[in-house]
């Protein structure tokens, strides 16, 4: 029998190890995902890095260093695939992408165990629970800073309510107006409303912009006869 042939009880002991150490360092990483109630939790981080460890291993046992090696690349390719699951967008707003990161740092895990680099499994674990917790108050001390409009990259877009009828002059003389102060226009929207009312969307080249230029862009566009309403808004990007 093949399993008699090829049973080494100090390899297997070897793959136990490995396969132990991947167990508890992703069980320490899935548990603070678990606690902040992600959606690949405690037993979904254990079973990457685990499973990471026994590729890489049985690699290692069958054509050495070299053939690990290989293995290693289509973990990492195959545990993207697997992140692009928890990840989900949700208007302007993509979630999952943290949780996503994780489970492709708990799969390097295992793979620092399947072939037998305890001690840099277990410095790359620390490494993720400290991204993942000792960080999140200077994530949440930056996300209560005022946006600057002015310094951040963003999509800008002026929007105008004018009658219908005069909606080609308004039009030109808007992006005539945004030419002057040197936003230049990267294509314009027509959206027909009610009573006789155009709303013309106008989406700019820049992805900076001050905030006191726009509004004296907005204060001569109210001024054409015609026009509604006209204001600006932004949206930043990610």
């Amino acid at each position: 029998m093949q399993f008699i042939e090829a049973f080494d009880l100090l390899s297997l002991l070897d793959t136990l190890v490995s396969l132990v150490v991947a167990f508890i360092l992703g069980t320490a990483i899935g548990a603070e995902r678990q606690y902040r109630q992600r959606s690949a939790g405690l037993r979904t981080v254990v079973l990457v890095a685990v499973g990471a460890a026994a590729f890489v291993d049985l690699s290692m046992r069958l054509t050495g260093p070299e053939g690990a090696v290989r293995v290693i690349s289509y973990v990492v390719s195959g545990i993207g695939f697997l992140g692009a699951g928890v990840i989900m967008k949700e208007g302007m707003n993509v979630r999952g992408l943290n949780t996503a990161a994780t489970l492709w740092s708990s799969a390097a895990v295992g793979a620092c165990a399947g072939t037998d680099r305890l001690a840099e499994a277990a410095a790359v674990t620390l490494f993720i629970l400290a991204g993942n917790t000792l960080l999140r108050p200077l994530v949440n001390a930056i996300n209560r800073i005022p946006i600057d409009e002015g310094g951040s990259e963003a999509v800008y877009e002026v929007r105008v309510s004018a009658e219908s009828e005069k909606v080609p002059a308004i039009r030109q003389k808007m992006v005539a107006q945004l030419k002057k102060a040197k936003y230049p226009v990267a294509h314009v929207h027509l959206t027909a409303g009610s009573d006789n009312v155009t709303e013309i969307v106008a989406r700019l080249v820049s992805t900076t912009a001050k905030t006191k230029e726009l509004d004296a862009v907005m204060e001569a566009l109210r001024l054409v006869p015609g026009v509604r309403h006209a204001n600006w808004e932004v949206n930043t990007t990610y």
